[in-house]
């Protein structure tokens, strides 16, 4: 439980190219009014959670899902001191009901404990949701926590699963029957989190993977687009395509990999526009302990991409200047949230953590609930 992936996978990665200047007619805004937008309360037992995927499962509810939560049965807590860790995901459901946003935690219990919501003695993290043919499929990262004493990042990713649920028409996720896929085979070499981000498009499912080898002297880490086609996504093993530099290919290597986002993105989304006639990538800067948020452009889902640009230019949580600053604290989850969009405006979210140790009970996360939860930023372009 002291290991989240997203530290890891930021602490890696180098970024690589400047951004843009603030591209005209963007100006960042506080929340809106009269408007449905998403906000994360304390309530049903949930006190906090990283990841902050979603996806809109009909016109009334979105499915939220969230990686390794803090939980407690204790109402009205106001820090998370002796809290409980829930290692795995969450998940909740939100409405709108005319201008008002409602969201309800669905916490498992298994023997009487909080539990994870989905893989049972697994240990996954969730990764982008997706729905092709009217099936959801929510993917996932195997996670597994490495022998000898704990400490930050003692973990390896040990494979990727795929919830698929054919019918999610209950009130309550957990009445949702659930199978799972085994793609951990199907994937190339060097694939680390296959669903960083996910859309469906033309008869395939693109995913956004990051990358990361040093095989063939040529070490290389970023996120390249992948593709399955729709009618393969129970069988998969042979049908993944990679964007490479000879177009779409069924094998990738390190020398003829294609990187989009070169500082390699552990989460982002990747949404169309279609009053625009364009897909929108919106990520957090991986540099500077995540200190922007970015977006990037591209009129087909592989590309060409355009340069990076800046959405919001400094984050609270890590700029020294602000009271919600501490030196230990980091963000990333940098995501967009398309079904809350209206007309010009982008609703993101992103998700500030700590590099201490979680079992610290005196940490400024456990003291602070404001640290590890989405933060909604809504913004004018």
């Amino acid at each position: 439980m002291k290991k989240f992936i997203a530290i890891a996978l930021l602490l890696v990665c180098l970024w690589a190219s400047s951004c843009a200047p603030l591209r005209s007619g963007i100006v960042p805004t506080g929340e809106i009014s009269n408007r449905c937008l998403p906000s994360f309360p304390d309530q049903d037992g949930w006190y906090g959670g990283d990841g902050a995927y979603s996806i809109a499962l009909d016109g009334r509810r979105s499915l939220w899902l969230f990686g390794d939560t803090f939980v407690s049965e204790e109402k009205g807590r106001k820090d998370r001191i002796g809290m409980e860790v829930i290692p795995g995901t969450t998940l909740a459901v939100s409405t709108c009901k005319g201008e008002q946003f409602s969201i309800r935690y669905y916490l498992k219990k298994a023997n009487g404990k909080f539990a994870s919501s989905f893989g049972g003695d697994q240990w996954l993290w969730p990764q982008d949701p997706f729905i092709a043919d009217r099936i959801l499929y929510i993917p996932f990262l195997v996670i597994r926590a490495l022998p000898g004493p704990p400490r930050p990042f003692h973990f390896e990713i040990a494979g990727h699963r795929i919830a698929r649920i054919k019918d999610y028409s209950a009130e309550d996720p957990h009445d949702w029957p659930v199978d799972y896929l085994d793609w951990t085979g199907a994937i190339a070499p060097g694939i680390e989190a296959l669903a960083a981000a996910s859309v469906v498009h033309d008869r395939f499912v693109y995913f956004y993977p990051l990358y990361r080898s040093g095989k063939d002297g040529v070490p290389i880490h970023g996120n390249l687009p992948a593709r399955l086609p729709v009618n393969r996504l129970e069988n998969p093993a042979g049908h993944f395509e990679y964007w490479t530099s000879d177009g779409w290919q069924k094998e990738v290597t390190p020398k003829n990999a294609r990187m989009i986002f070169s500082p390699g993105l552990s989460e982002l989304s990747v949404r169309y526009l279609a009053e625009d006639g364009e897909w929108l990538a919106v990520y957090l800067s991986p540099e500077n302990k995540g200190d922007r948020l970015l977006f990037a452009t591209s009129r087909q889902p592989e590309g060409p991409w355009s340069p990076p640009a800046v959405l919001i230019p400094s984050i609270d949580e890590v700029d020294p200047k602000s009271p919600l600053y501490h030196p230990q604290t980091f963000c990333y989850a940098g995501k967009e949230h398309r079904q809350f969009a209206r007309g010009r405006e982008l609703v993101a979210t992103y998700v500030c953590n700590s590099m201490e140790d979680i079992d610290d009970q005196d940490s400024f996360l456990r003291k602070n609930l404001f640290l590890y939860r989405p933060q909604v930023k809504t913004i004018r372009r």
